[in-house]
C-alpha cells in the first residue's frame, strides 16, 4: 500500500524526492579454510581482523547500486584459519535529490540498509564450516563516511572538494 501512496505522491508533485531501494542481492562470496584440518588442532584461541569497504556506482540516471564488501581473515598464531570475502549489493532507485545529498544516501543510507543482510550471510557461511558463527559488530557509516571525507579532502587538491569516490550520472554534479 505504502508503494501505491508512493506513486501517488510521484505523480502529484514529479519534483519530490524518490528513494526506494529496488534488490538486495549477495554479490560475491568467498571461503576458504586453506590449514583445515590440521588447524582444528590447535589450541590456541584465533584471532579476528575485519575489514569493510563501501562502493556505489550509478546504473542510469535514477537507479544506482550500492555495494558493501566484508573480508574477515581470522588467524591461529601465523596460520589463517579461516578467510572470509563477501560483497552485498542493493540496487536504489534515487531521484530529484539534491547533488550535495547524494553521496551521504550512498555511503551512509544504503550501506545501513545491505548491513544486515551482509552480516546474516557471513554468519551463515562460517557456520557451514563446523565453526561457531561469526557476528559482526554493528557499524556506524556516517562515522566511516565522514573519516572516507576527510581523507579525500586530505588527499586531493583543495580544487578537487573532496571527492568521495562515487560515480555519479551524467549530468549531476558536485556542488
Amino acid at each position: 500500500m505504502s508503494d501505491q501512496n508512493a506513486q501517488a505522491d510521484q505523480a502529484q508533485n514529479p519534483n519530490a524526492p524518490v528513494f526506494n531501494m529496488q534488490r538486495v542481492y549477495l554479490k560475491d562470496l568467498s571461503l576458504e579454510m586453506p590449514n583445515a584440518p590440521n588447524i582444528f588442532l590447535e589450541q590456541e584461541g584465533p584471532k579476528v581482523e575485519v575489514a569493510i569497504n563501501v562502493g556505489g556506482q550509478a546504473l542510469a540516471e535514477t537507479v544506482f547500486e550500492s555495494t558493501i564488501t566484508v573480508t574477515v581473515t581470522t588467524r591461529i598464531g601465523d596460520k589463517v584459519l579461516y578467510l572470509v570475502e563477501a560483497t552485498q549489493g542493493g540496487v536504489f532507485e534515487i531521484a530529484n535529490v539534491p547533488a550535495e545529498q547524494l553521496d551521504p544516501l550512498m555511503g551512509i543510507v544504503c550501506p545501513t540498509m545491505l548491513y544486515p543482510y551482509l552480516r546474516a550471510n557471513v554468519a551463515d557461511a562460517i557456520t557451514r564450516t563446523s565453526l561457531p558463527p561469526l557476528h559482526l559488530a554493528e557499524v556506524n557509516f556516517q562515522a566511516l563516511f565522514e573519516q572516507r571525507m576527510a581523507e579525500a579532502a586530505q588527499a586531493a587538491p583543495a580544487s578537487n572538494g573532496g571527492d568521495s569516490g562515487l560515480i555519479l550520472p551524467p549530468g549531476m554534479t558536485r556542488q
